[in-house]
């Protein structure tokens, strides 16, 4: 099994934390694993994307054109990233903040409203957990007890309270993420 990954964003969003997290899990898993973040110059607010290639085997080149998931957080990433979904891959959005949703008919397409859930939790840090919760619903690649020996790896034991959080933030990403339609209006458009 080989799965790629890219999630993309806005600095500040925690995409990287979220890949890194990710990665840390899929080890705690015994497998291989490729991290690699890309950001402009301004951090907080600009660009971010990160690739994770989790894999059963040695992971030849962490360079992809193509993604069998692809997590998108804010419109520049939708545009950038929609179309470097492999055919017959997976979608993940939050529409918060999208103004020209995926329009693809040849992938699977999900939305979590990850904004909306986390300020309901009253803890917007827990944004990107929310996100990945969505992403382990869609694609059950990794066990909940490694996500959780990837959150202690990760985080630095500071913040290890925030763990059970981050748990809860992961299981609402899975109770509220939920398949898209691409309707015939945004196709014509």
């Amino acid at each position: 099994m080989t799965e790629e990954v890219i999630i993309a964003g806005f600095g500040g969003q925690g995409v990287l934390s979220l890949g890194k997290i990710l990665a840390y899990s899929a080890i705690m898993q015994g497998q291989e694993v490729s991290w690699m973040p890309s950001y402009g110059p301004e951090m907080r607010g600009g660009t971010a994307n990160v690739t994770v290639i989790l894999s059963d085997e040695k992971i030849n080149s962490p360079i992809l054109n193509e993604f069998d998931t692809v997590i998108i957080l804010n419109q520049p990433s939708m545009v950038k990233f929609e179309k470097e979904v492999k055919p017959g891959g997976i979608l993940i959005f939050d529409p918060n903040g999208i103004h020209n949703p995926p329009t693809r008919t040849d992938i699977k397409i999900y939305t979590i409203e990850g904004v909306k859930e986390a300020t309901k939790l009253k803890n917007t840090k827990t944004f990107n957990m929310i996100i990945m919760g969505a992403y382990l619903k869609v694609k059950p690649i990794l066990e909940l007890d490694n996500v959780h020996k990837g959150l202690e790896k990760s985080l630095p034991t500071r913040h290890h309270h925030l763990i059970p959080k981050n748990i809860e933030a992961i299981q609402i990403g899975m109770e509220k993420v939920k398949p898209y339609e691409v309707s015939q209006a945004h196709l014509l458009n």
